[in-house]
């Protein structure tokens, strides 16, 4: 079943179908996708990789990281690698965390596993200037080339 057929089945609304296929990235009106790569966004490079990940059988999801307060006002850190404000100004984990699945050789008996991979996203056209909080980012991003998994910066390839 199409899904024009199923939004009609369930009444959907041809808005909603349209703002779906924006979301998803399918939209063939999506007007971001014939922008020089200057004019693209992080948000349109992100939807890139996990969409290009998924094609290779890879799974990645959004890493958010920062701090909020409860009601007694103790912090609350989420994301990989935050433990603490000191820690997090050292190393910064990546946008997109999860597992690139890899064949292993035939000595090895031809099993599948899972290789930690992590995408830190960067808007196309973006360079590297070894400022700010690219420096912590980089340094996760060699933590984890150093322990065997894949990391990068990406501006929306995989």
């Amino acid at each position: 079943m199409l899904l024009n057929n199923w939004a009609q089945q369930w009444a959907v609304p041809v808005e909603a179908l349209e703002e779906l296929r924006v979301l998803m990235g399918c939209n063939r009106y999506n007007t971001n996708v014939d922008r020089k790569p200057e004019e693209k966004s992080e948000v349109w490079a992100q939807q890139n990789i996990r969409l290009k990940a998924s094609k290779v059988g890879a799974r990645l999801w959004r890493n958010n990281v920062g701090v909020l307060f409860n009601e007694e006002g103790r912090p609350l850190r989420y994301g990989l690698a935050n433990d603490s404000k000191a820690l997090n100004q050292q190393i910064k984990s990546s946008d997109l965390i999860g597992i690139l699945p890899a064949l292993i050789r035939p000595e090895d008996a031809g099993k599948t596993i899972g290789v930690f991979t992590s995408l830190e996203v960067k808007k196309p056209g973006w360079k590297y200037t070894g400022k700010g909080r690219e420096i912590a980012q980089l340094a996760w991003i060699n933590l984890i080339v150093s322990l065997g998994g894949i990391a990068e910066f990406s501006t929306g390839d995989f």
